[in-house]
């Protein structure tokens, strides 16, 4: 038999095939997209510091049979990897250009670094240099913690009357809320002053616990203290 019967067998056979194929082939399309694997697959663990904290806890054992998702492009175990560094780049990027969302972070960082080490050569007293903070990405951290909320007001219909009633919010909502609430602060300027810049004091302002962002996360809070009679309605 030559080549080319033998192709044209081959084909035939896997046309035949393909109804008893095609269940399967439909169940395992979706395991090779990495943000579509089954709810009983585990993130990955690539930072060293977290498989160090789980060799000490005798913890790696348990995970170990447990299928793993593969990491993504931007996850990696080096020093310089910050997952929060990482989410203010993706909340900055738009229209998909994270290159310019990246240059735009750093260059804040920049200039917050450049404003520190002005403040600590200015500072007279080694106390007051010791309270100023150096590093972009601590001030960063600090920054958001401060921002982020404790409660957040839910509309519920009761009665034909929506009530906006308070309680509590999740971490993953506080913390969208806070980036989203720095970047809304930034944009909100004067169009003589650039990304960077603005940024770069909104951030130092909030770690300082102060600003626009924090006094926005204060009159949330207020408003749920004054709401707080219809808290029954999230039981109901």
């Amino acid at each position: 038999m030559n080549t080319v019967k033998r192709v044209g067998l081959m084909h035939k056979q896997l046309i035949q095939q393909l109804p008893r194929l095609s269940p399967i082939l439909m169940q395992n399309r979706f395991y090779s997209r990495p943000t579509s694997f089954p709810d009983y697959f585990q993130n990955p663990i690539f930072r060293k510091e977290d498989q160090a904290s789980l060799i000490e806890n005798n913890e790696l054992s348990k995970i170990a049979a447990i299928p793993v998702k593969p990491p993504t492009v931007s996850e990696t175990s080096s020093v310089y990897y910050d997952p929060l560094v990482n989410k203010v780049i993706n909340h900055v990027m738009k229209m998909g250009n994270k290159k310019l969302a990246r240059s735009l972070v750093e260059k804040s960082f920049e200039n917050l670094k450049r404003i520190q080490i002005e403040r600590y050569h200015l500072a007279k007293t080694p106390e007051e240099k010791a309270k100023i903070e150096l590093d972009p990405k601590e001030i960063l951290h600090r920054a958001i913690e401060n921002s982020k909320p404790l409660l957040q007001l839910l509309p519920i219909k009761r009665g034909g009357i929506t009530y906006q009633v308070p309680g509590p919010i999740t971490e993953k909502r506080s913390l969208f809320l806070a980036i989203k609430w720095l970047l809304e602060a930034t944009n909100d300027k004067e169009r003589t002053v650039h990304f960077p810049e603005q940024f770069a004091w909104e951030l130092l302002d909030a770690a300082n616990n102060s600003g626009k962002v924090v006094k926005r996360k204060q009159d949330l809070h207020r408003q749920c203290e004054a709401n707080r009679a219809y808290a029954h309605y999230r039981w109901q």
